[in-house]
């Protein structure tokens, strides 16, 4: 701890890393008024108010208290047309609950008058919303602030906000408070839907309004929703009770809770009514769906069994825990229909020992034991996963184990990421002994077997019909349009524009690593 900071938590996150205390001493600070659970403090010359603080000890907590749900939701009235002829502008980083998190906030902008713009020098309200998994993603946002902060100069009615997983940490709040005091508004991830309640109190007392909630509160439904494009993502559960040493999130989204499954039904049923073409059901943790229902017994298995009745032509979900994935979701999985045969499983690791310094509660072998009966009862099955190297304590020997289940799954794609110590988080009072060219030759060693994997997997395609969803033209050709197979796998093809929204039968004719080419076959195009 740094001097002149006892008290405060201690964020120091491992060797060579960041040190947040630092942030924290507002020696200079002045309470102008306490009134109403809220506090004002002066700092640096600004006046901050706060409603409350992420705390992770807090956050940590897991309560017995019930969880209620929540359908009245309604824009304040007096703030029912705020933004009319205003425009926003969000920026997300991470990961597809951030994005769905960022289509309730455009939903609820929008049922406040605002428009979106892609411009943000035409912006009057600019939203960072964070993700807190790696550093780098952190850095870039700060990297960001620093850019704007020069158009809150130039524009100084601006409202400017960060929002997301990275506002969940203590470090960061206090930091943006000592050294980027022109932010107007911080939130997290349990109070999206006071939105419009901040942007009232941020324009209105022009003070800093900070407002992070450690617990993690209700469920609200009814919240609007900016969905685009013709597939639609749908929240059925928040938060994560894991703990895995590695990983922020248990903090940043808090405790398991999920969506009554008659909510999560409605809603799925809208989006076909409305014709969205795909749906995937998002969670921290989706398989533990349903398990902190105390009135009645019904798991994820379920309402994937309740889906495939659904007339919507393909149900997705991620991010499942290996450690949640019954013999149940796999028996309703095997009967395929609007169900893809696409399954991401998160191993982190080969090796049962680093495994359990994980927390991450399942070894080698009950891993390869699940993958063994999904691929018997799945037709088609399609793997892919997350793999961390260079873990504090990662051999050499139990990396190979690594590489090992790797060849052994024969996954289709990974994400891959080097090790990187969280402050807040167990692993990052552990040593981070793996040099970092360790650490890098590992993950080129690893990525090297991964594009083998998926050459091979698409090299077996080859003459192949699969259903296209076609998603738009290609980046780099107008004339080539590409979508997604049923297996999350992208395809190229030649075709008119026309095309875009609807199910096309293509050839494979080539592949390549992480894509395939094929022809559309004229008799097969299919608007379902």
């Amino acid at each position: 701890m740094t001097k002149g900071n006892q008290g405060s938590p201690d964020l120091k996150s491992g060797k060579g890393s960041k040190d947040y205390s630092k942030y924290f001493d507002f020696s200079d600070a002045k309470v102008i008024s306490e009134e109403e659970g809220k506090t004002t403090y002066r700092i640096k010359g600004r006046n901050v108010q706060i409603n409350s603080q992420p705390d992770y000890k807090e956050g940590k907590r897991r309560g017995k208290e019930e969880i209620e749900v929540h359908y009245d939701f309604a824009i304040p009235e007096e703030m029912a047309g705020f933004g009319v002829n205003k425009l926003y502008h969000i920026t997300t980083y991470g990961c597809q609950m951030n994005e769905h998190d960022t289509e309730t906030m455009k939903g609820l902008l929008e049922q406040m008058g605002y428009r979106g713009t892609l411009d943000r020098n035409q912006a009057d309200i600019i939203l960072l919303n964070t993700c807190a998994i790696r550093e780098n993603a952190e850095d870039k946002v700060f990297g960001e602030l620093g850019h704007l902060k020069h158009l809150k100069i130039e524009k100084p009615g601006l409202l400017l906000g960060v929002c997301g997983c990275m506002s969940q940490e203590e470090g960061v709040v206090n930091r943006i408070m000592s050294k980027h005091g022109f932010v107007d508004m911080i939130f997290g991830t349990h109070n999206i839907h006071r939105l419009p309640h901040l942007i009232k109190e941020a324009v209105f007392s022009k003070e800093l309004v900070v407002e992070v909630w450690s617990k993690e509160g209700d469920i609200i439904e009814n919240l609007p929703k900016k969905r685009e494009g013709m597939r639609a993502w749908v929240n059925i559960m928040y938060g994560c009770d894991k703990f895995c040493t590695y990983c922020i999130v248990p903090f940043t989204r808090g405790k398991e809770r999920s969506r009554r499954p008659e909510d999560v039904i409605a809603e799925v049923r809208d989006l076909a009514r409305q014709g969205f073409k795909e749906v995937t059901l998002l969670g921290q943790n989706v398989n533990a769906y349903g398990k902190d229902f105390t009135d009645i017994d019904y798991t994820f298995g379920d309402l994937m069994d309740d889906m495939r009745l659904i007339d919507i032509p393909r149900i997705r979900f991620m991010t499942s825990h290996p450690r949640d994935f019954d013999d149940k979701l796999i028996e309703v999985l095997g009967k395929g229909g609007n169900l893809t045969e696409h399954i991401h499983l998160p191993v982190q690791s080969g090796s049962t020992a680093v495994l359990k310094k994980m927390s991450r509660k399942y070894s080698r072998e009950a891993y390869l034991e699940l993958v063994r009966k999904i691929k018997a009862t799945v037709p088609g099955a399609v793997l892919t996963t997350d793999i961390i190297v260079g873990f504090p304590g990662e051999t050499a020997e139990q990396f190979e184990e690594t590489l090992s289940l790797v060849r052994e799954v024969g996954y289709d794609m990974a994400y891959t990421f080097i090790y990187s110590p969280r402050e807040g988080t167990p692993a990052a009072a552990m040593e981070d002994n793996v040099p970092m060219e360790v650490k890098s030759e590992r993950l080129q060693r690893l990525n090297d077997l991964i594009k083998e994997n998926s050459r091979i997997s698409n090299d077996r395609m080859l003459g192949e019909v699969v259903e296209v969803l076609v998603e738009g033209e290609s980046k780099n050709n107008p004339e080539m349009l590409s979508g997604r197979s049923r297996a999350n796998k992208l395809v190229h093809f030649e075709g008119p524009a026309e095309l875009i929204g609807s199910f096309v039968q293509v050839r494979i004719t080539d592949t390549k690593t992480w894509y395939i080419k094929g022809d559309a076959l004229a008799e097969a195009v299919a608007v379902h």
